[in-house]
């Protein structure tokens, strides 16, 4: 059985994105973001979301720890923040909204198999203004350049919507498609 820890990025919503795993039959449990990736097993890694860059714990050091990493907004944005060539930045749209996500790429391997425009509900307080060196911008909204990122390579993948939430139309389908990927490893 697949098992994916949520690293706790103390997220409004990090229960919900452990519970749509376990809904889905994945072994899962969520740890605390100061968990070293040494502690944790695991096939593959979601960054919950949170409120706060300065508050990521050790998020940081599961990107190079070779397990296939999802992160969700602030997830997404400690991957941005971390790795070279990325850039995070205040949003100019603000808080929790309905956003239409345009996917750009149909092949990639988290978003592709998505409707060409998605509903989701994001946040912008802060958002990717610039993909890490290796990544792609697979997602693309009126309000924000960067929805989604993914760099197959290395098995790093983020998305700025709450695929947890009710009100993401395809939410299930993305978990569904981070599972395939760690079982695919």
């Amino acid at each position: 059985m697949t098992r994916i820890v949520v690293v706790d990025n103390h997220g409004q919503f990090t229960h919900l994105e452990h519970r749509a795993l376990r809904d889905m039959g994945v072994d899962t449990e969520i740890v605390d973001n100061e968990t070293p990736p040494s502690d944790v097993d695991a096939d593959g890694i979601v960054l919950s979301g949170g409120p706060e860059m300065d508050r990521r714990g050790r998020s940081d050091d599961y990107l190079d720890d070779d397990r296939p990493v999802l992160g969700i907004c602030l997830g997404m944005q400690v991957m941005a923040h971390a790795l070279d060539g990325g850039r995070v930045g205040s949003g100019e749209y603000g808080g929790y909204a309905d956003v239409t996500v345009d996917i750009l790429d149909a092949d990639d391997p988290l978003v592709g198999s998505l409707h060409p425009d998605t509903r989701t509900w994001a946040s912008h307080a802060d958002e990717v203004k610039e993909v890490p060196d290796g990544f792609t911008r697979t997602a693309e909204s009126d309000v924000c350049g960067v929805e989604a990122m993914s760099d197959p390579d290395r098995d790093l993948y983020g998305v700025q919507w709450h695929p947890e939430v009710a009100h993401t139309e395809e939410g299930e389908e993305v978990f569904e498609n981070f599972v395939a990927i760690c079982e695919d490893r």
